[in-house]
């Protein structure tokens, strides 16, 4: 997608501080974090939120959960939390499908 901020990162056009990236997804840290660890991992392919996401996609999502999983361990990460916002009213500005993947402390209680 032309104008999307995420599709930008992915190609490059806007630098990012990488996190991971393989064929399918790509991950990097978030620029004003949450948390000790706030890191996002999107789907290469545009995908514009929860909402948007079908059987023909849905594989690239359990591929992101797998890499979570694989990135957590490499930072050390035992606790850590996954968030998506889906849509305006629930706090999504980037509608590009992305889980925001947030560690390294205890987590306020309250939020999920």
């Amino acid at each position: 997608m032309e104008d999307c901020l995420f599709c930008k990162i992915i190609a490059g056009e806007i630098p990012s501080n990488k996190v991971y990236e393989d064929a399918l997804c790509y991950a990097f840290y978030d620029i004003a974090p949450q948390a000790p660890t706030h890191f996002l991992v999107v789907p290469k392919k545009h995908i514009s939120g929860v909402s948007e996401i079908c059987e023909e996609n849905a594989a690239v999502v359990a591929h992101i959960f797998s890499v979570i999983s694989k990135v957590t361990k490499e930072l050390g990460l035992a606790s850590y939390r996954v968030v998506s916002n889906c849509g305006e009213d629930a706090g999504q500005t980037v509608f590009h499908l992305h889980f925001h993947v947030l560690g390294g402390a205890r987590l306020a209680d309250g939020m999920c």
